[in-house]
């Protein structure tokens, strides 16, 4: 009697029966620790433990009953569904080798999806050939022949059309480009959405515009995002020839240097043409900003420039400061100013009626008041300064609030004043602040309650942020 180790079915089984747990043990051990890392290759192993250890065990053992009377296309059929999932382990083992792990800028990262693509099919077929070939005995030699002879033929065929993909690819390859990329090609100007093996999808203003990468790839086109300065969103603006030049370049660079799209640390700059043009240049981060950043500014500099006296594109509208305006909001402010019905005749061609749009900027940080606001429509916001440029909110000023305060004391401000909504303000010059203080000095003690309560305001507003409020208070004044 033959001693059962001396069969031929013994080892291989006993060696499935130990073998099979313990790599099964060792590949979820190395799962659990990829999926803790979040690497890629979790995917791979999880395919290995599975589904190719376990058939290739089971393959094992009905390779031992090949000789036995059972039908043996059991064990080609057990490799052929092996000799499938070992492709799929290899495609995504090489895809995770050589691309899941690429660091930015190497050329791994920059191969085109389509080269990968490519390579995937050629792949596939090539290891599904000699898949049948070792398994099923097939004859592929006649398969790549086709394949050749075939390939010969379409590529005659299509030789302008392929040259055109090529050169599209070798473009894709070289990656002037990238997703969200800001390019300039011909009369087309958007940002990057898609790029893909024909073309390459770009959004502008207008809709998404489909550039072939053949063209591309045979003429100039400009990448704005390689730049590493601030992109320049330039625009004409034009001024009555009366308007002083000093005014209008002092108005436009600092209607322009509030804008929000502005790029940090960046300073705008106006240039003189003539006739009275000018060119405004706002660095903006990036072109996506050049049309919000430009709207807004014509929107700002509207108000802005009738605030300064000047006609913006030769309009000499003026009807909503006229000296009938004047005087009817400085009856309705007279109490407050202590003014008596002969002084607001007096004063009405001394005072202005100003606008405001939402998110203008009324007073700036450091700078001394040229005079108080009253709020006649609209409101705004007030905001302190605090260590570090964090800004704390203190108060809405509504209709009726003062703006302006430290004009008579001559002080410079701690705090912003933002327009929350389109804003109507009687301005009085600080001159005529000092004349009605002379002549009632009680308007000053109202002006010195006033800051007090606000500075109040901003003690508060610093204890509910959490912070301390700057050392010499004085210099937190309204």
């Amino acid at each position: 009697m033959t001693e059962i180790w001396n069969e031929s079915w013994f080892w291989p089984s006993l060696t499935v029966i130990v073998g099979l747990p313990i790599v099964l043990l060792v590949l979820s051990e190395v799962l659990e620790a990829l999926v803790r890392r979040g690497n890629p290759a979790e995917r791979v192993v999880r395919l290995i433990r599975n589904w190719i250890a376990p058939i290739a065990a089971l393959l094992v053992l009905l390779s031992q009953v090949d000789q036995a009377e059972v039908d043996a296309s059991w064990s080609r059929i057990v490799a052929t569904v092996l000799g499938f999932l070992v492709i799929l382990v290899l495609i995504n083992g090489v895809n995770v080798a050589l691309f899941a792990t690429a660091r930015k800028g190497t050329w791994r990262d920059r191969l085109p999806s389509i080269f990968i693509d490519v390579g995937r099919f050629l792949l596939i077929i090539i290891s599904l050939a000699l898949l049948f070939s070792w398994v099923w005995g097939a004859d592929v030699g006649g398969l790549f022949t086709a394949l050749g002879i075939g390939s010969i033929v379409i590529g005659l065929a299509l030789q302008n059309a392929v040259g055109s993909v090529l050169s599209g690819l070798l473009l894709l390859f070289e990656q002037p480009f990238q997703l969200g990329d800001w390019l300039q090609v011909g009369d087309v100007r958007g940002s990057v959405v898609e790029v893909n093996w024909r073309s390459v999808h770009i959004r502008t203003v207008s809709g998404i515009v489909i550039v072939p990468n053949s063209e591309l790839a045979g003429s100039s086109f400009r990448n704005f995002t390689a730049k590493r300065a601030p992109y320049t969103a330039c625009a004409m603006v034009r001024f009555a020839t009366e308007d002083p030049p000093e005014t209008v370049i002092r108005v436009m660079t600092q209607t322009a240097a509030d804008q929000p799209q502005l790029a940090p640390g960046a300073t705008p700059s106006v240039g003189t043409f003539a006739d009275g043009e000018y060119e405004i240049n706002l660095p903006v981060p990036t072109p996506g900003d050049e049309y919000d950043a430009l709207t807004e500014f014509r929107r700002r500099l509207w108000y802005a420039a009738r605030r300064a006296g000047l006609h913006l594109d030769g309009d000499y509208y003026v009807d909503y400061d006229t000296v009938e305006r004047r005087r009817e909001l400085l009856i309705q402010f007279a109490a407050a100013l202590y003014c008596t019905p002969e002084r607001v005749r007096d004063l009405a061609g001394r005072v202005r009626v100003e606008r405001y749009v939402e998110g203008e900027r009324v007073q700036h940080v450091g700078e001394v008041p040229n005079g108080i606001r009253f709020v006649v429509s609209g409101a705004a916001r007030m905001m302190v300064e605090a260590a570090g440029g964090v800004r704390v909110p203190v108060t809405e000023l509504g209709r009726d609030a003062i703006l302006g305060l430290t004009s008579l004391t001559r002080q410079g401000i701690n705090a912003v004043v933002d327009a929350l909504t389109e804003m109507t303000v009687l301005f009085v010059p600080v001159d005529v602040v000092d004349e009605l203080v002379d002549e009632q000095p009680e308007l000053a003690r109202d002006f010195g309650r006033e800051i007090d309560n606000r500075r109040k305001l901003v003690r508060e507003a610093f204890a509910v942020a959490g912070l301390e409020v700057p050392a010499g208070s004085r210099a937190i004044a309204y």
